[in-house]
């Protein structure tokens, strides 16, 4: 099949230069941000039917997100943030990725991705990159960070003057043509493994949309992404190489996609005990069961999550504990996901499955975005550090 090859589209941004990063009276609260998010799900929901499109983006949702400082949320207030990167806060920011999802998975796709490169950018860049990124946070582009690759992978090769040239391609750009910060990584000459922060709206990378043909997800707009011949200066260089993959960050940041994930089991509950109520099937036992064992399930995750974000803050925590702690989360919320989707099939039935009922999207979405890269080797790696361990398994993660 040939490729179809297009360039992203210049996005309108507001300037940069009406925001001040000198005052922590922009910056809204952890607690408030949670609120925001839960109020927007119920309306990021709503719209969800409408940005079902292959090839479609949620701009709109994104739209609302900047409107009520998530965007933002992630960064110091120092920098006009609401500190949900510090590790303090982490049952905040996962709360927060948990009501998006629940919201709408595409949504909560993205905006993970948006998160992902701010912690990663708060914890390997200077102090003058983070200030100039926040204030592209707060100017309204978007992040994300691009990272898998096919064949032809990004290289980086460094030029006379002090720049660099890409050649390559990267694939599952998720916002493509939207992202207009995506953190990259790119081989160098040597091997080596280096971050980058590509200006998109200046840098523009060719798009193959033809790439992206899902079960699910379809709104993410995850294209091929190729950047050969697109150049950028030292400036837009993250970290040393090799950062990319340190540990923990590099694995225990699946939690945070893992609580995203939740946030869909959430609405394919919530969307099933309405369906039955307006069916008046609520005192038939065997859907009593069926629901009953589905409460069990998204509240167990939700014991998941809140036990992440303690070990996340936890000062003792090693960094091998953190990564087998993160990958028990992840595999724990993907089989939660996995067996409340057929009993919300039995629950709701063949009718419950015709459209515009949201259940047939709502699989979808979950099914697509439950395939993690490596989840065999997830869980084998949380075996390999219990193996290991000489502690009892009361200690194992309360020391």
């Amino acid at each position: 099949m040939s490729k179809t090859l297009t360039s992203t589209p210049s996005i309108a941004l507001r300037p940069q230069a009406v925001v001040s990063l000198s005052s922590e009276a922009l910056s809204v609260s952890a607690e408030r941000v949670v609120e925001a998010a839960v109020a927007l799900a119920p309306r990021l929901f709503a719209q969800a039917a409408q940005s079902d499109q292959e090839g479609g983006f949620p701009a709109e949702e994104f739209t609302w997100i900047r409107e009520v400082g998530l965007l933002v949320a992630a960064l110091p207030p120092a920098l006009g943030g609401s500190g949900l990167g510090h590790p303090s806060q982490a049952l905040p920011l996962l709360q927060t990725l948990q009501h998006i999802g629940r919201g709408n998975l595409a949504v909560g796709r993205v905006y993970e991705g948006h998160v992902n490169a701010l912690l990663l950018l708060q914890r390997f860049g200077r102090p003058e990159q983070i200030a100039a990124w926040a204030a592209a946070a707060h100017a309204g582009h978007l992040f994300g960070v691009w990272n898998t690759e096919a064949h032809d992978g990004v290289k980086l090769e460094p030029l006379p003057d002090g720049r660099y040239r890409l050649r390559g391609s990267k694939t599952f750009g998720s916002g493509a043509g939207h992202v207009t910060r995506p953190l990259l990584t790119a081989e160098l000459p040597d091997g080596g493994w280096q971050m980058l922060i590509l200006p998109a709206d200046e840098q523009q990378p060719a798009l193959n949309t033809s790439f992206w043909r899902p079960l699910g997800m379809r709104a993410t707009a995850s294209f091929r992404v190729d950047f050969t011949g697109l150049e950028i200066t030292a400036e837009e260089l993250l970290g040393h190489p090799g950062d990319y993959y340190r540990q923990p960050w590099f694995s225990g940041g699946a939690t945070r996609f893992a609580a995203v994930q939740l946030g869909g089991a959430e609405a394919i509950f919530d969307e099933t005990r309405r369906f039955l109520r307006n069916l008046g099937r609520t005192d038939d036992p065997y859907q009593r069961q069926r629901l009953g064992e589905m409460a069990l399930l998204v509240e167990s995750g939700n014991h998941w999550v809140r036990a992440a974000a303690e070990y996340e803050a936890r000062a003792t925590a090693t960094a091998e504990s953190v990564v087998a702690h993160a990958n028990m989360v992840r595999t724990a919320i993907e089989e939660i996901c996995l067996r409340v989707l057929p009993l919300a099939e039995r629950c709701v039935g063949a009718r419950g499955l015709l459209r515009p009922e949201p259940f047939e999207r709502l699989h979808r979405d979950l099914i697509h975005y439950l395939r993690q890269p490596a989840p065999d080797a997830a869980q084998a790696d949380a075996g390999r550090f219990v193996l290991e361990n000489n502690r009892p398994a009361y200690r194992l993660w309360h020391d």
